[in-house]
This record gives structure tokens, sequence and C-alpha cells, in this order.
């Protein structure tokens, strides 16, 4: 009952969170965003000290129920490890840790730490479990999760109907991807060959509710009086925390999976309170209980009758195919007249980044964000995409060659569960500046071309540039003259420069936003 209880609560937050990274309109945001706020670390880098005191007290009374039911990376794992459970069963064995392996644990904890509070950000981004399922997610499973929904739109669109829309499928960074399919195959070969090996090997937020939850009220023990020392507990525990034959049950790994309850034969596995019969090891990690003293039998039970069942049979996740971007079409003769393709816009070289509308400043930014690329997924103006600076690793920027950052639009605030963005409505953002345009001579087409143009002084939305009158020889031309007072740095008049592949006018970010 417990297991099934178990199962079905994680099967919930397993699949609102990976619709979270799916949900490219943002309407599922509303009613499930809560749950990427009450994962471990986000709460702790929004100063959630609520949720984070929740979260420490459900370990110190459950143990460690957090990266069974709450966390997706676990969860992932589960599913991996059950699929490899197919094809072999009863792979797991008691592990005894040395102390060089649990020295090396708290040091990778130590790491993380320190990585949090001097911003280290590749160090936060690669091992954070949270951001690596979102980038998961977004990087492997969104493609296909957008090409299911653009395969509704044609056949919608044939029957007069417009439920479904169709979007761009596009690749918004090499790099982005590179690290997805990395922590792909690394957390799928860990899951494969240990269960939960990431979990009580690298992950951080592991090792840290795993020392809580060595003092947890309720805990997983054995009862000796009922135990026959058969192993079913011990070839089952993905978490290789259970030792049959010693009768004893690591809490620093155990993750409260209930497999070993399940799976036990005489049923001589509980959760619940110690009682004074209890008996623990002087370290605390390990704790039975003890009942009158009675021989052990040495027949050893075989798994043949066990009926397995759980809420989750097998879910098809080992995807590595992806859509990449569509290709401009290049040929020698075109039937439109002799019009030549348009080439595609290309980033410029800008000396500042340009951060997201409510992010403040980029220390503020860099030192909350983990890079889990929810805002990036969520954006309708494709303008939000990963970095791949070291120094802002998978944070994400703003760039305008598919769009630019409408003023009414503040999507990304409204989803970023770290406090790395912060809510704003449409009114505040109109006149935040989260950079400045800057307008290059050498590349305008009033001075390239000798022709009249004024496209962004028309777009822009504030009215931050003006054309005055410049002489080009014998002839008087006008030439955008931007305000930095009023603008913005939208990007509306980047993105709809015709000048390719650079635009003659680009924004240069800002180190602080500030209000214009």
């Amino acid at each position: 009952m417990l297991k099934n209880i178990r199962v079905l609560c994680a099967a919930f937050f397993m699949v609102s969170l990976t619709l979270l990274f799916l949900d490219y309109t943002g309407a599922i945001h509303a009613y499930l965003g809560w749950i990427a706020r009450v994962q471990l670390v986000p709460a702790l880098l929004s100063l959630n000290i609520l949720v984070f005191a929740v979260l420490v007290l459900i370990t110190l009374l459950f143990g460690r129920i957090y990266c069974s039911v709450l966390c997706p990376l676990g969860i992932f794992q589960d599913i991996v490890s059950r699929i490899a459970g197919i094809f072999k069963k009863n792979r797991f064995s008691f592990w005894s840790p040395c102390k060089a392996f649990v020295g090396l644990r708290f040091v990778l904890l130590g790491l993380f730490a320190i990585a949090l509070m001097v911003n280290i950000v590749v160090v936060v981004v690669l091992i954070e479990p949270y951001s690596a399922y979102g980038r998961m997610v977004a990087q492997l499973f969104g493609p296909v999760y957008m090409l299911g929904n653009n395969l509704l739109a044609y056949f919608a669109e044939r029957m007069n109907s417009y439920a479904f829309f169709t979007v761009d499928i596009w690749l918004r960074s090499v790099s982005a991807l590179v690290v997805a399919i990395l922590t792909f195959v690394i957390i799928a070969a860990f899951a494969l060959k240990s269960g939960r090996g990431y979990c009580n090997t690298i992950c951080p937020v592991g090792t840290f509710l795993g020392v809580i939850a060595r003092f947890s009220l309720i805990k997983l023990r054995i009862s000796k009086d009922k135990c026959v020392s058969c192993g079913v507990c011990a070839k089952n525990c993905k978490a290789s925390c259970l030792d049959s034959n010693e009768l004893k049950i690591d809490y620093f790994r155990c993750i409260i999976c209930f497999n070993c309850m399940k799976r036990c034969p005489k049923k001589a596995m509980r959760y619940g309170i110690s009682s004074r019969k209890s008996a623990e090891d002087a370290g605390g990690t390990m704790n039975v209980i003890s009942a009158a003293e009675s021989e052990k039998s040495q027949d050893k039970l075989t798994n043949g009758g066990n009926v397995r069942r759980g809420f989750i049979s097998g879910i098809a996740v080992l995807m590595f195919g992806f859509l990449t971007r569509k290709a401009y079409a290049r040929v020698g003769f075109n039937f439109d007249g002799g019009v030549a393709p348009l080439e595609p816009k290309r980033a410029p070289s800008r000396s500042q980044p340009i951060i997201p509308p409510g992010a403040d400043n980029i220390r503020n930014f860099r030192r909350r964000c983990t890079g889990c690329q929810l805002c990036v997924t969520t954006c309708p103006n494709n303008v939000l995409r990963p970095s791949n600076n070291i120094s802002s690793f998978m944070q994400p920027h703003l760039s305008f060659e598919r769009g630019f950052c409408r003023p009414e639009c503040v999507k990304c605030s409204l989803v970023c569960p770290t406090g790395a963005i912060r809510p704003i409505t449409a009114a505040e953002k109109s006149s935040i500046q989260i950079g400045y345009a800057v307008w290059q001579k050498e590349l305008c087409l009033v001075i390239t071309d000798d022709v009249n143009c004024d496209l962004c002084s028309r777009r822009c939305p504030t009215a931050a540039i003006t054309m005055i009158q410049y002489t080009i020889g014998a002839r008087q031309r006008r030439i955008p003259m931007v305000d930095t007072n009023r603008c913005i740095g939208c990007g509306a008049c980047e993105h709809l420069c015709p000048v390719r592949p650079y635009s003659a006018i680009f924004v240069e970010g800002i180190d602080t936003h500030r209000t214009v």
C-alpha cells in the first residue's frame, strides 16, 4: 500500500513538472507552477524559507521522501531502472561504502555550496538535479512534443478548426543540446547499472538530505524475529543500502522507495517509529528492530512466485531524436521573379549580455539562476536562449534574430522558480531598461546604398529613435538617432532592421536595469 501511494504521488509530480517544461504557451504554469517552486534548490535560491523548512522537516520525520516523490531526476532514474529490471531481475546488492566514497560525497556537496556562494555557475548548472532534468526535457523531448502539436494543427486546419497552431521547431543552442544529451546518457547509465547510483554518488541534494535522514523519526526497520536473511530485500533495493546478512539499513542512502517492504516474503520490513527494543549502531546510520534472539534460517527463498505490480509499467524515455531548425532554400533559379533568398540574421557581438526584465542586475541573476530552461521554453517571442559563456553557462540571455521582447509579455518573470527573474507587470516592464540601441553607420542602408529607410524609427515602441537630417554628398538623407534615456532595449529595431546578416542597429546590454 505504501509503495503504491508513493508511486502515485511520484507520477503526479513527474508528469506535472514535465508538462511545465514542455508547455510553450505558459498556460499550465498558472495551475502547476508551484511544483517547480517546491524543489529544494529553487526554494533555497528564492529565499523561500517556509518551503525549505518544510522540506527539511519532512525529511526529519519521514526520511528522504523528497528524493523518492518530489525530485524529477530521481523519478526519472526509477523509470530507467524499472526498464532495466524487465531484462534482469533482482540485480541489486548491498554495497558497504568506504570512507573515501563518503568523503567524496561531502566534497561534492561542499563544492556545490561554495559554487552557490561565489557564483561558479557551471558547477551549479551541471549537478543541480532539478535543472538537469529540465534541460533534458526542454532539449530532447520538447521538439518531439512540438512536432506532435504541429501534426495536430495540420489536421485541425483541414477540418476548419483552430484549436491548435503551428510553432517553430529550432535549435536554440548547440551547447545546451550537447549538455542535455550527456546528462541523459550519464544519468541513464547510473540508473541502468545501480538504480539510484547518481543520487547516492554525485547529487548534492541527496547528500544533504541523507545527512538529515539519519536522524529521521519514522524509518524502515527489520524485524529479527521474522527475517530469514533470504536477501530478496537487498536484491531489490535500488539504493543498495540494505544489508540482509547483518540486518542493517544505511539511512544515509535509503530513499524510502518501499521496494523492500513490497518484496519481502516474510513481511519482516516495517516503516514506523522506533520502539524501545530497537537497537542502533554507534554511528547512528543503521537501525534494526530487536526481538528475542532466534536462530537465523539458512534456507534461501526463491523469487519465482512474486507478483510485481506498479503504477508505472514503463515509459518510453530513451529518445535521442531531435529536430533542427529549418534550412533556408538556396537554389540557382527562382520562380518568384528572381528575388534572392533572404539571408538569416546573426547575433552581433555584445560587450554585455542582455538579461531578462525582472532580473534587476547581472550579479543577482547569475547568483540565483540554475539554467533550468523553464523561461526559455515558455518565451513566446523566441528571444531567450541558453548562454555558451562559461561565466553564465546555460543561463538565458536575449537575442533578437527570431523576434523581439514585446513590452506586454511578462511570461518569463512569472515562471522563474528561483527568483532570478522577479515577477513584474506589463506596465512595469514597459519602463524597465534592459539595454540600449546602438546604430552602426557602416552597415546602415541609408549610408551603404544611399536609400531612404526609417523602419527602426517607425517600429520603436517607446519612440526612442528619431530620424535626423544627414548629408551624403549632394543629397540629404535621414539617419536614426537613439535617445538612450527612453530606449528600453526591447530589440524591435534590431529584429526588424532589413540589413543582413548583422543588423545596422543592435542592442547592447547593461549591468543593472533601471526605470526610464
